[in-house]
């Protein structure tokens, strides 16, 4: 059976977003930083990330069968990610707002779940088969992953800036219901790659 893998760029001040992210600006103002350790060259990533290249988001989805996002990450990716988007596979939008599916090109399904993070990631898990689950954020649903106990890996690209406001990645997480493990530690061009275990207190 596949992990539960939840990724994310940080900023060293702990930022996922910068500010005023809406759509047209998903990423809040100066956010699109947290992505320029990945490169890109044309319509897919470049190989910049260097010695931890194997941790890019690109290469989790490679690996995974389904991914889970929130709702508000949904909205403001819906555009930029085109008729054609990068997941190739189901994604599972968690909502309070239910719809049917809505089919692209290319693999990708995007399923919207209105009754709750757990009933997301047992649909996403059954899809995935053997393969990992990707938990692409935003901030809130990997907090919620991470709580409740369904999270088996956190992986962390610490980017080498400072964007001084925005979407805290670990804002009202519960430091007692969860405690991360070391398990690697890579140096690369432009961000740091942390890769930890998670373990949920009780």
């Amino acid at each position: 059976m596949g992990k539960v893998i939840a990724d994310q760029s940080m900023s060293l001040d702990g930022f996922s977003t910068g500010p005023n992210v809406s759509i047209g600006n998903g990423m809040g103002d100066g956010g699109e930083q947290l992505h320029d350790w990945m490169g890109w060259e044309g319509d897919g990533p470049a190989a910049k990330a260097g010695e931890g290249d194997e941790l890019t988001p690109f290469d989790l989805l490679q690996r995974s069968g389904a991914a889970v996002v929130g709702r508000r990450m949904f909205d403001v990716g819906e555009e930029p990610w085109g008729e054609n988007p990068p997941f190739h596979m189901p994604v599972f939008v968690v909502t309070h707002r239910a719809r049917a599916p809505l089919v692209k090109q290319g693999g990708t399904t995007y399923m919207f779940v209105s009754d709750g993070i757990a009933a997301a990631l047992a649909r996403a898990k059954d899809a995935a088969g053997d393969k990992d689950v990707a938990v692409l954020g935003g901030a809130d649903v990997i907090r919620q992953c991470a709580e409740a106990g369904l999270l088996d890996e956190l992986r962390l690209h610490l980017v080498h800036v400072l964007l001084g406001d925005g979407t805290r990645l670990f804002a009202r997480i519960a430091p007692e219901r969860v405690t991360l493990e070391r398990a690697r530690v890579v140096e690369a061009p432009g961000a740091t790659h942390l890769t930890f275990r998670v373990r949920t207190n009780g």
